[in-house]
């Protein structure tokens, strides 16, 4: 097994006043050239957006995003024609493709939205650019690992899909308890980011926000020691 520990207070860090983020790779002013990306993952930011507070319309081009809400909601508006809300316990993807031009905002103005954005590379470029959103809070039942987005036709029936070979996986774990995981694609690799608690991997213990790439092995145990949440996504290593 070949893992890398990456430490929460190590990641990059931006306060824009209205927008606190932490960055898990190379991002925006925060540039280290030992950590650009995990194999196809490039981006997993930590945002913390002011209520009334967002991103306005900017393009994106050829890139597999992913937006996980861990609190509150965002008001999403593309140039696809969707306009919609994502809230938390909801998932959001979006192929650029060839391209396409969204907004990002709080819409509550009382309450600050914490959300996981994650740009994955495609597997093939400049496909027509594609939107799609679900609530996943009631298959999120304690002590179940599950798989929120896959490729176009996986095997998991609830899953968005994205174009790449790709699974991303949440979970919400009670104290004591643990699973396996299987790693599915050949010569890919896993980041296991702890959005909450405090677990263990292969005997290397991750507290709140940290996280671990994981590559060169087909399965590892994961173990809680406290109440957690955990994200693992599985990407191409190349």
């Amino acid at each position: 097994m070949k893992k890398t520990i990456y430490p929460a207070d190590l990641r990059g860090k931006a306060d824009f006043g209205w927008l606190n983020a932490r960055y898990s790779f190379s991002f925006a002013n925060y540039f280290n050239p030992n950590n650009v990306h995990f194999g196809l993952l490039r981006v997993l930011n930590d945002d913390l957006v002011k209520g009334g507070m967002g991103f306005g319309t900017h393009p994106h081009q050829n890139m597999e995003i992913i937006s996980i809400p861990l609190q509150g909601a965002i008001a999403h508006k593309d140039s696809m024609g969707n306009a919609s809300t994502i809230n938390a316990g909801e998932v959001q993807v979006m192929s650029a493709g060839t391209g396409v031009e969204h907004s990002e905002f709080n819409p509550n103005h009382s309450e600050t939205l914490n959300l996981l954005q994650i740009w994955i590379f495609p597997e093939k470029e400049n496909v027509e650019p594609r939107y799609d959103q679900k609530n996943f809070s009631e298959l999120l039942s304690p002590n179940k690992l599950v798989t929120v987005v896959g490729p176009k036709g996986n095997d998991f029936e609830n899953a968005l899909w994205i174009h790449q070979q790709a699974y991303l996986s949440l979970g919400n774990f009670e104290e004591g308890t643990n699973f396996d995981y299987t790693i599915k694609g050949k010569n890919s690799g896993v980041y296991a980011f702890l959005i909450e608690g405090e677990a263990s991997i292969d005997g290397e213990k991750l507290n709140k926000r940290d996280a671990m790439g994981i590559s060169e092995v087909t399965s590892f145990e994961v173990s809680f020691s406290k109440e957690s949440k955990i994200l693992l996504i599985e990407v191409p290593m190349e």
